[in-house]
């Protein structure tokens, strides 16, 4: 992980991102802190041109997405014009839809449909990224679900683990990391405190994740983007991003 690999993902910071100039102010104050890229995902409707112009005047580089199922299966050829646009890559879908989520049946159908918009965005040179949280280990049987998108994925379906959200799913992230290499370019980090019994989110560096050795891990399946994500801040977001940097910086060899 090189420093210039280390990006903000923008739901961290939704609250500040609804409108054309809260997203430029927002921008400038990432990139102050050091991130030299971004997820884009929770702004407003932004214009896509006006979002690139944005990033670019921030010097800020649009490494990934997290675009609605809807867009997805309905109004592809936007979200391919969009990402070329953005000179993005990485497609990314924030969670399996409510109604895929109470079967092994379900998963199994989901990733069917998934499959297909993810060659379409391949033929485009784009690609299909999964976001995790924790219910995807519910077991169904002798599989979890994330089991069903693993297998019934193809070459197209990638993963965008959310190592949080599966040390919340009782699974270890290394073990998870080893299984989707070859298919994870993009891993959101998070840490876990736990606060009067429960499980919270964390800066990095401030949990209890072993943070020295997932780097490791992620390292050897060659991850291009190191996205810092916190769903719910104790403190200011922008305050909780810096936290994660500094801590990132120094685990970064440049």
């Amino acid at each position: 992980m090189r420093v210039d690999q280390i990006a903000a993902q923008l739901y961290t910071l939704r609250e500040f991102c609804k409108d054309e100039q809260s997203l430029k102010e927002t921008l400038q104050k990432v990139r102050a802190m050091g991130y030299e890229a971004v997820q884009v995902s929770g702004i407003g409707p932004i214009p896509h041109d006006v979002v690139k112009k944005l990033a670019e005047e921030a010097g800020l580089k649009i490494c990934a997405t997290h675009i609605s199922y809807q867009a997805l299966t309905e109004n592809i050829e936007d979200v391919i014009a969009q990402h070329k646009l953005w000179d993005c890559k990485y497609v990314g879908l924030g969670s399996l839809p409510q109604e895929y989520q109470t079967s092994g049946e379900g998963y199994a159908e989901f990733a069917h449909n998934a499959n297909q918009f993810a060659a379409k965005l391949a033929e485009h040179d784009l690609e299909f990224v999964y976001h995790n949280h924790h219910f995807e280990f519910t077991r169904f049987g002798p599989k979890t679900g994330m089991d069903i998108l693993l297998e019934e994925g193809s070459k197209d379906f990638g993963f965008e683990l959310d190592l949080y959200w599966v040390q919340a799913g009782g699974v270890n992230p290394i073990e998870m990391i080893e299984r989707v290499d070859g298919r994870m370019k993009v891993v959101h980090l998070k840490d876990m405190q736990i606060v009067d019994k429960q499980q919270v989110f964390a800066e990095i560096g401030e949990g209890s994740m072993n943070y020295k050795t997932i780097i490791d891990a992620l390292r050897k399946i060659d991850v291009e983007w190191y996205v810092v994500e916190q769903d719910v801040c104790r403190r200011d977001p922008f305050e909780s991003l810096q936290i994660s940097f500094n801590y990132l910086k120094q685990l970064a060899i440049n």
